[in-house]
């Protein structure tokens, strides 16, 4: 079974937080309330260098996928 690229998550221990999963490497949750990131990988020196440049895009992306779930709930 494949999975999708981003999934949504909710915690009742966290009613404020907007959680949003990326599946795929690198793995993370964001949290969409403050922008905060948690990485599901280890990287070495050099794969962090190259993540710091696919990090500002992997976010952009977790927060379209977050605004166009939310727009389809709202039809």
């Amino acid at each position: 079974m494949e999975f999708p690229k981003f999934l949504l998550g909710d915690n009742t221990d966290y009613p404020t937080a907007i959680f949003v999963i990326h599946t795929e490497y690198p793995r993370f949750i964001i949290n969409l309330e403050n922008d905060e990131v948690e990485w599901l990988e280890d990287f070495s020196p050099d794969d962090q260098k190259e993540l710091e440049a696919e990090a500002e895009t992997l976010v952009e992306q977790a927060t379209a996928f977050y605004d166009r779930e939310i727009s389809r709930y709202e039809e």
